[in-house]
């Protein structure tokens, strides 16, 4: 799904040419082919013929998919169509991508435009684990999860601290023992409602802290926390508020927290690959054909594939003696390939009956590593890790759960 988002996003269409159309799981499909019957009158009336011709095109082909579903899938349908240039104006080829979403839909969209618009199943794909959050200052504490962009307050508390100014008769050291004494309390009792609210969230990723001033430090520093709990702290911030504004501004700053996160774990795999490489610990293995057969002696613990491998795998085959061979082709090349290909002989049997399946080298591992059990990690080229992976071992690395025979 990541790589065809990206696909979808390099491609750029002539005017408003390119079709986008997101429909939900309760939508009824009659419904929407009536739309784009209407839709489609409406395009007849646009001036420029070429454009009028595309979009004309796009609708009706996106009509005919449509008609191939009697109803929505259980999580909703996203279809992709128009004229994509191939080499210049005049190149234009109609492209069309149906998409079932790993996540229901929850928005109906219909849009003609120059570009694809992909921002709904972007946003299923963010990150889904639970991040726990404490916000704290002297007055005011709240404890809310936070899973992808949705965010549940599950209790808020105020301190009953009495302010700073002692009252009369009281000597400042009392007063300030008192204080002291009752800011403990406080904290003690934040910490208890973090401790079982959040050891009870079983998917529970990270643990941001925050707050104006100093007591979201002093809470974090103290013995508040259970010690698991607190192992889970990736990052600190400074908000102005405790509240909903408080939580605003975690949810501006969380995509960079977040990031920070996945890619410190990035580096933990890739860095523990690099150990069992340098130590020839006979418990790593790198390249297509090496990982390829580890996968399938089952002795994958987990598979490294760089989100940048960018190779597919092409199987010829021969329809008349079975002849097969695999190569590894760069995507740009693959239509000449293909072309050059279906048009030769056989080595075999001289026949011009090859024919030609391809598929995406990281998709196809991937799926490999998911049937055989394997933890799968899609690595990105973003960190020097990420680089390492990518240039040195060719985007596809594991480390194994029992050394290889012979030498590593």
């Amino acid at each position: 799904m990541k790589r065809t988002l990206d696909q979808l996003a390099s491609k750029e269409g002539r005017g408003t040419e390119l079709i986008t159309l997101y429909i939900p799981p309760d939508r009824q499909i009659h419904e929407v082919i009536g739309q784009l019957r209407e839709e489609y009158g409406t395009a007849s009336n646009i001036k420029s013929r070429t454009t009028r011709k595309n979009v004309l095109d796009a609708i009706e082909k996106t009509m005919q998919r449509l008609k191939l579903f009697k109803r929505p899938p259980p999580n909703g349908l996203a279809i992709f169509c128009g004229a994509i240039p191939q080499n210049g104006p005049g190149t234009e080829r109609m492209e069309t991508y149906v998409l079932e979403p790993p996540e229901p839909i929850r928005v109906y969209l219909y849009r003609c435009d120059n570009r694809f618009h992909i921002e709904p199943l972007l946003e299923i794909l963010r990150e889904k684990d639970t991040f726990g959050i404490i916000l704290i200052d002297g007055n005011d504490a709240l404890i809310a999860t936070l899973r992808g962009r949705q965010v549940s307050v599950v209790k808020e508390m105020t301190s009953g601290i009495p302010g700073k100014h002692r009252a009369g008769g009281q000597s400042a050291r009392r007063f300030e023992r008192l204080r002291e004494a009752e800011v403990n309390q406080y904290y003690k009792r934040v910490g208890g409602h973090a401790n079982e609210i959040l050891s009870q969230v079983s998917d529970l990723r990270g643990l941001i802290i925050g707050g104006p001033g100093p007591s979201k430090y002093d809470f974090e520093d103290g013995d508040y926390l259970d010690y698991e709990l607190k192992k889970k702290i990736v990052a600190t911030v400074d908000t102005t508020y405790v509240g909903d504004n408080g939580i605003d501004e975690v949810l501006e700053k969380a995509p960079e927290i977040l990031r920070g996160v996945r890619y410190s774990e990035e580096k933990r795999l890739v860095q523990r690959f690099l150990y069992e490489v340098g130590h020839d610990t006979g418990l790593a293995a790198y390249g297509e054909s090496e990982v390829r057969k580890a996968l399938e002696a089952g002795l994958v613990s987990v598979l490294l594939l760089s989100e940048k491998l960018d190779m597919t795998h092409a199987i010829i085959r021969c329809r008349i003696c079975g002849l097969t061979e695999d190569r590894l082709i760069v995507p740009h090349e693959m239509a000449r390939f293909h072309l050059d290909t279906v048009s030769a002989q056989c080595k075999k049997c001289n026949n011009a009956t090859l024919e030609v399946e391809q598929r995406a080298l990281l998709e196809e591992f991937a799926e490999i590593g998911e049937n055989k059990g394997v933890d799968v990690e899609i690595i990105s080229a973003e960190t020097e890790e990420g680089q390492q992976l990518l240039k040195g071992f060719g985007g596809i690395a594991a480390t194994l759960r029992f050394a290889k025979a012979g030498p590593s």
